[in-house]
């Protein structure tokens, strides 16, 4: 039986295999770095609290003589309007908190 035998690589042959060898290496680096990217991200979004917020229990104070004219949800928000000494008020607040947002008043010119 005969055994083959590799000779010697050349010097342009060893400089073509150092780069090949650097070129898998980048390739591998970026292959890697990407994963992980998506890895991230994933657990990011599976992991975050606004997921896992546990059931709000808020009273809402208004003023005396408040009049509540409608409620609605917009999105993630919770919409209440007011009404309050003759003038309206909305007010927002986030569906899964309830926390205020905000307030929008609307009065007459004088």
């Amino acid at each position: 039986m005969t055994d083959t035998v590799a000779s010697q690589p050349t010097p342009e042959q060893a400089a073509l295999f150092a780069r090949v060898r650097r070129m898998m290496l980048i390739a591998g680096l970026t292959t890697g770095l990407a994963v992980a990217a998506v890895l991230i991200a994933i657990g990011y979004r599976l992991f975050r609290a606004d997921g896992s917020a546990n059931p709000a229990e808020v009273t809402a104070v208004l003023p005396k003589g408040a009049k509540i004219l409608s409620t609605g949800v917009a999105g993630d928000r919770v919409v209440v309007t007011l009404e309050i000494a003759g003038a309206t008020e909305i007010r927002t607040y986030d569906a899964h908190t309830l926390r205020a947002i905000g307030r929008l008043r609307f009065v007459n010119e004088p």
